[in-house]
C-alpha cells in the first residue's frame, strides 16, 4: 500500500493507547490499529483529525509513496 504512516510514534508521543486515540478522533481502537499496521487508509477528515490531535501536519504522520509498477 502507497500510504506509509508513523501515527504509533505519535501516539506513543502523546502517551495515549489505541482507545483513547480512537475515542479523540470519533473512531474505534481497531480503526486506530489498522492505521498503524498499514491496512487501513483514513478518510482526509480522519487524517486531518488524527494530525489535529497529534499537533502536526497531516505530512508529518502520513506520506505517500508512488507504486513503482504504475509507472
Amino acid at each position: 500500500m502507497p500510504l506509509n504512516n508513523n501515527l504509533k510514534e505519535h501516539r506513543a508521543r502523546l502517551g495515549l493507547n489505541q482507545q483513547q486515540l480512537g475515542t479523540l478522533a470519533g473512531v474505534s481502537r481497531q480503526t486506530i490499529s489498522q492505521i498503524e499496521r498499514g491496512d487501513y487508509s483514513p478518510s482526509v477528515t480522519l487524517a486531518l483529525k488524527l494530525s489535529k490531535i497529534c499537533g502536526v501536519a497531516v505530512e508529518d504522520i502520513f506520506t505517500y509513496t508512488e507504486d513503482e509498477s504504475n509507472g
